[in-house]
């Protein structure tokens, strides 16, 4: 390494350099979540022209080899020459930063997108890409290669349609994985549908093997979102609190339904762009629901005087499914993929509207806020009842300090980052674990009895529980109100239960806790699965391991030996393995399969487990019925 360091060393990156040098600076990242936002912000573009007025259907379809094409019938970006550039504004568009119309408010009143930057940078990070766009009765067309035109726009020929049509392959020397996920593109385009109501979005599928498809139109918007979201589940009230409004430019659109679960489901928008972190709409929505509903609470003075004290926030949005998005001509987002919402002014608005909005609504409809205020009066009894669980679980074991529980082996090292928890089913298993692990690295913590289902309880039984509770004192995290991420013990929790019904179960019961007190550690990646094997294959002195029926013949045949002198043991559960086994098979991280969870569809998550361990039977019966036939290894 050269110790020069002079003005020689200053690189300047020209056009779309910088962004195949920092892709994760205009995309967040090289992942599976940057590959997916390639396809956002092109779609982003045509909903841009929805929201003027100029769009109503939009496509996106996934082609072989992993290639994406979105078309939309919207005016299409402009193609006359450039008076600046000299170029037409279509290679404008496509290979210059921060060039395009979302700069002029006389263009587009309010946008997402990247800033401008959305289009040059799926260029940009793309083997190659060509947009055709249909307009003023012609087809003018150019293509590039990793964003550098190969040459310029041209006119294709006659055409009676509208729109702009963009296909691209993402680069693979950019990208760790080349694969779209059909699930997690449904995901934001069913979401997009929702907020831009009327809008029509179509999803193919086109590669081989692959069927599926998908149409999405909601007139009712955000309020057809919330019905979408609580349709499994028990509402209070048979219709959503709904209202659209507008104050200094900034549009509010909300909808709200409660229901008799425990839940908070909160999805919030700017400019269609989910704000995952929240901002200053959502704080505002918060504030003044609270407000609102301690307002009510005092004017009824036999409820005030059960109450005791005023409603917190986490008691007036128990059960509570709401969907609130604004619309903002200037917003101003903390980080590049614009995950949470900075702007001061918005916060005032939002709390002033909904403040307004919902006193209105509950003054004409009383028995709604009377059946709320009691749903909010049984949840600040349940949160006295928590606080009390808290501090008798720290007398008998600090949450937050040195004492952790009683069967947790835990390990050596103390950098969360370095170390991992197997939550293990049963004490024989948790034995055998203990003693074949890594004792600098892995810790063991065993479970035994019959486990809490959380989606059918509140957070004071959940803390009091003494099978969850040590989970919860093992992470560190705590939960609810008081969950922080920041003191995650261990950054990867591996389920290692049986292959088989039971620790089926035992994997769901678990799964449902995190999704539902701990959503972040799911959401961040932290949980994962242990895979323990199947089957054992012996042949005199020789054996191996198999997770399937498949890997299981592979081996008796790769042993090349009569059939009747191959020894095959089917595992009924980890207690059946010595320790030196369950190290080599399920805990070596060296050898190991384990398989991250992960949530690319909340709406659909949130959906199942509701259906899956909520207390409502008819429609668990139904998901059976129709998913019995798709499952696979069940032992009965």
């Amino acid at each position: 390494m050269s110790n020069n360091y002079d003005a020689q060393s200053i690189q300047i990156l020209k056009g779309l350099e910088a962004v195949r040098k920092r892709p994760g600076m205009y995309i967040g990242s090289t992942g599976t979540d940057g590959l997916h936002h390639l396809v956002y912000e092109i779609v982003d573009n045509s909903i841009d022209e929805a929201l003027a007025g100029y769009c109503d259907e939009i496509c996106v379809y996934i082609e072989e080899d992993d290639i994406i094409r979105v078309s939309d019938n919207g005016r299409g970006i402009p193609t006359g020459i450039h008076p600046v550039e000299g170029i037409s504004a279509l290679e404008v568009v496509m290979t210059k930063l921060h060039a395009g119309g979302k700069f002029d408010k006389g263009t587009y009143k309010v946008s997402g997108g990247l800033h401008g930057v959305g289009a040059a940078v799926v260029n940009a990070l793309s083997e190659w890409c060509e947009v055709s766009v249909h307009q003023n009765g012609k087809i003018h067309r150019q293509s590039y290669k990793k964003g550098i035109p190969d040459g310029p726009m041209e006119i294709l020929g006659d055409s009676d349609k509208v729109g702009t049509f963009t296909r691209f392959k993402p680069d693979n020397t950019i990208f760790d994985e080349l694969v779209y996920s059909y699930d997690i593109l449904s995901q934001r385009l069913r979401e997009l549908a929702f907020l831009n109501k009327g809008v029509h979005i179509n999803l193919k599928d086109e590669r081989p093997g692959q069927n599926k498809s998908n149409n999405f139109m909601f007139e009712g918007g955000v309020k057809s979102f919330v019905e979408y979201l609580n349709k499994k589940k028990v509402p209070l009230h048979e219709e959503p609190i709904y209202f659209e409004t507008v104050r200094d430019e900034i549009s509010v659109e909300l909808a709200m339904q409660y229901n008799d679960g425990f839940s908070e489901v909160v999805f919030s928008y700017v400019n269609n762009i989910n704000t995952r972190e929240g901002g200053t709409h959502l704080s505002g929505f918060k504030t003044a629901l609270t407000r609102t509903m301690n307002n009510f609470l005092q004017q009824d003075q036999k409820m005030a005087k059960k109450a005791d004290e005023n409603f917190s926030g986490d008691d007036v949005r128990e059960g509570l499914t709401c969907v609130i998005s604004v619309k903002v001509p200037e917003p101003q987002f903390e980080g590049q993929t614009k995950t949470k919402l900075g702007n001061s002014e918005v916060r005032g608005i939002v709390d002033s509207l909904v403040n307004e909005e919902l006193t209105s609504y509950f003054e004409e409809n009383p028995r709604i806020i009377n059946v709320i205020l009691e749903k909010a009066m049984l949840a600040a009894k349940a949160r006295a009842a928590a606080r009390r669980a808290r501090e008798n679980a720290r007398r008998k074991n600090p949450l937050d300090g040195a004492s952790l529980p009683g069967k947790l082996a835990d390990c050596a090292d103390k950098n969360p980052e370095n170390c991992e928890v197997f939550i293990v089913e049963g004490d024989s298993a948790g034995g055998s674990a203990k003693q074949g692990r890594d004792r600098s690295i892995q810790a063991i913590l065993p479970l035994w009895g019959k486990m809490l289902n959380v989606e059918k309880t509140r957070v004071e039984k959940v803390i009091s529980n003494d099978k969850m509770y040590p989970i919860i004192a093992a992470l560190g995290t705590n939960l609810g109100d008081e969950f922080n991420i920041e003191k995650l013990r261990y950054h990867k929790i591996i389920i290692m239960a049986d292959a088989d019904v039971d620790g089926s179960h035992i994997r769901t019961l678990l799964l449902t806790f995190f999704v539902r007190y701990m959503q972040p550690l799911v959401e961040k990646g932290h949980i994962y699965l242990a895979m323990p094997p199947l089957y054992k294959v012996s042949y005199g002195k020789q054996f191996g391991y198999a997770f399937n029926e498949e890997e299981r013949d592979n081996l008796v045949q790769s042993f090349a030996a009569e059939p009747d002198k191959i020894e095959i043991q089917r595992y009924k559960g980890l207690g059946e393995m010595n320790p030196e086994q369950l190290w080599e098979t399920t805990m070596n991280p060296e050898t190991r399969n384990i398989k991250r969870v992960t949530m690319e569809d909340f709406v659909a998550a949130d959906e199942i487990f509701t259906v899956l361990m909520g207390e409502e039977v008819p429609p668990r019966r139904k998901f059976i019925e129709e998913n019995a036939l798709s499952v696979v290894n069940l032992d009965v």
